[in-house]
């Protein structure tokens, strides 16, 4: 998970570069290469020169027609693989489509996902989209979710598919088993294959992957469980903390969600890819190690009160709403934060949805407290 981040973060910083150097619809290339490994961004990216390294690229459309020697990590509106990539795989866009041979794992994001016939996975796929079409060959397992999850190519291992729809076409050889979480009934060409056995997993609050519930009857609570209502309850505290130490603050966080929701959500997602990547290049300077183990520890307690600062916002939004007397009182606005947060993390149990609106909650409260900081900073607006 954290190489995860750690890539996510590289493309992050090239696409502000390359922003930073212009930002008209016709902005140059920016091309870099360190130690064997290419960083490339711009509106439209083609990489037509094998790779002896990692590679690296954003922009509008990213095309990879040229072998990688190493990992593959794409971001950008309209990706495409057509060579092949020595090692894993790791893509968001809009649109992601792979026709080429990956010697380990593939970890894809995007509105539409598709891998073609020409395409060859040696080890695990994972993948999230509006639309995920499975047409390769995968040597390992396949973890999917999406609107419509389409598989039709061999599998060798299991499958685990949570979407709105499965389907499974004519070529469909899963050699393993079929888990998957729908509301629609599996659709199965009369010629796909399964050989480990289909198993639909019931779409129920508190569900748990790895125990399906056998029956509607049985019941786990809502939620993550006790575990996840204890952590729940310690939000719960820090948010009093907060709101009891620095009450002028917070309204200033809840002013900023309300007032520029769109802007906190992508400083947040800035915020939350970039600092890992910049903790890790103080780390490697060597001199720089104690800062960057600084930065990581901030960082990580950055978390929670970006995620506390979202729920005190929604909070104080709904008591503005329903009780506008009471919205400037403190016990009314802890009651408020909590109920925001138990509101938080009943939402959080809905199958795919929920992991999104808490990720969401979590990217706007970052972004909140980076405006106050930029407020603050000299010559700011």
């Amino acid at each position: 998970m954290l190489k995860h981040c750690l890539v996510a973060a590289c493309c992050t910083l090239a696409v502000c570069h390359a922003q930073a150097q212009d930002s008209t619809a016709s902005a140059p290339i920016s091309r870099h290469e360190l130690g064997g490994d290419q960083f490339i961004a711009g509106s439209s990216v083609a990489v037509r020169q094998p790779v002896a390294g990692d590679l690296f690229a954003a922009g509008g459309s990213v095309d990879a027609d040229a072998a990688v020697n190493g990992d593959a990590v794409l971001t950008g509106g309209k990706l495409r693989i057509g060579a092949d990539i020595a090692r894993s795989v790791f893509a968001a866009g809009g649109q992601v489509t792979l026709n080429g041979k990956v010697g380990r794992n593939v970890r894809a994001a995007g509105g539409q996902v598709e891998f073609g016939p020409g395409s060859r996975i040696a080890g695990n796929v994972s993948v999230a989209g509006g639309q995920v079409s499975l047409r390769g060959t995968v040597l390992g397992h396949v973890q999917a979710a999406g609107g419509r999850v389409f598989i039709d190519g061999p599998i060798s291992g299991d499958v685990l598919a949570a979407s709105g729809q499965v389907e499974l076409g004519p070529n469909a050889r899963i050699a393993g088993a079929l888990r998957y979480r729908s509301g629609d009934a599996l659709r199965q060409d009369p010629a796909a294959q399964v050989q480990g056995g289909i198993q639909q997993m019931l779409p129920e609050w508190g569900d748990n992957d790895e125990h399906p519930m056998p029956h509607r009857g049985r019941h786990h609570g809502y939620g993550w469980g006790a575990a996840g209502w204890l952590w729940t309850l310690g939000l719960m505290l820090l948010a009093a903390l907060l709101l009891a130490v620095q009450p002028a603050a917070l309204a200033r966080v809840s002013q900023t969600l309300q007032a520029r929701p769109g802007m906190s959500l992508l400083l947040g997602f800035v915020l939350l890819v970039c600092t890992p990547i910049a903790a890790l290049l103080l780390i490697v300077t060597l001199i720089g190690i104690p800062l960057g183990l600084l930065v990581i520890a901030l960082y990580l307690a950055l978390l929670p009160l970006g995620y506390v600062s979202a729920a005190v916002g929604l909070g104080d939004w709904a008591l503005q709403r329903l009780r506008a007397a009471a919205a400037a009182q403190l016990g009314w606005r802890i009651g408020a934060a909590a109920a925001a947060l138990a509101a938080l993390t009943l939402l959080g149990a809905i199958p795919w949805l929920g992991r999104w609106i808490g990720f969401a909650a979590l990217l706007a409260g970052l972004g909140a407290l980076l405006l106050q900081w930029r407020a603050k900073a000299p010559g700011a607006a």
